[in-house]
């Protein structure tokens, strides 16, 4: 048996109790942190030994970043929501359905360019920040701040437009 297999079998369990509680007792989660865990650790075996630092240490400080970075992934993205279907409380009208669209075609028109181009790549283009920022070929700090300002700007915008 090799050393990593060793290490594989010792650290486990503790390793997959660790992931478990820093994703709130998702289990599928958690299995898919360790399973990233596991991959980096092969990756990197020469930081494997106890001379070189705490293996356990070691294995739960990738963890906890793979959980975080897994975190903020999901956290940026929309959440989306289905419509109850046959709810006939839920169809808009089709009249509604027109204007409303012609307010957001107006709004969306009234943005800067950049910042338009920004939400489409986002939002209809359903490409990540990182992907989107590739596409429009500007660091993605960049994408999420045009994001950030658009959206404020449709928030503040809709309502005034309605009214008129």
């Amino acid at each position: 048996m090799s050393t990593f297999d060793s290490i594989v079998r010792s650290h486990s369990a503790g390793l997959l109790a660790y992931a478990t509680r820093l994703t709130g007792g998702d289990r599928h989660r958690a299995e898919d942190v360790v399973q990233e865990t596991w991959v980096r650790a092969w990756r990197h075996q020469d930081r494997l030994t106890e001379d070189r630092g705490s293996v356990r240490g070691w294995l739960n400080r990738v963890a906890h970043n793979i959980a975080v970075d897994q975190h903020r992934a999901r956290a940026s993205r929309p959440t989306e929501v289905e419509m109850p279907e046959g709810d006939p409380t839920s169809t808009p009208e089709p009249t509604d359905a027109v204007l409303d669209r012609l307010v957001v075609e107006d709004v969306l028109e009234a943005l800067p360019s950049a910042h338009r181009r920004t939400l489409v790549e986002v939002y209809f283009a359903d490409r990540t920040a990182a992907g989107a920022a590739v596409v429009l070929k500007v660091p993605v700090g960049t994408v999420k701040s045009r994001v950030h300002n658009a959206l404020r700007t449709l928030r503040t915008s809709i309502p005034a437009q309605e009214a008129a």
